[in-house]
């Protein structure tokens, strides 16, 4: 029984190492897709989340102080129309 031992015994050596060679093979290639997709983001004219949280602030700022002028131009025309 022994041969067929060492026979398990190698398959089984064989399959662990085809798994860790997958495994850096994965790796590997989610290193080149990040570094890729980083360059291709990069020549891309994004904003970041700041910017956009930050301009975003404004323009709700902006509408408020719009809304304000708009009852102010509504009470004054009223008052001059009584």
């Amino acid at each position: 029984m022994q041969p067929g031992n060492r026979f398990m015994d190698d398959l089984s050596k064989l399959v662990t190492n085809a798994m860790g060679v997958a495994q850096g093979a994965r790796a590997e290639a989610e290193t080149a897709f990040k570094g890729m997709m980083d360059r291709w983001l990069a020549d891309r004219d994004f904003v970041t989340r700041e910017e956009f949280d930050a301009v975003r602030a404004m323009a709700q700022k902006a509408r408020e102080e719009n809304d304000a002028l708009k009852a102010r131009i509504a009470a004054l025309e009223a008052r001059d129309g009584s």
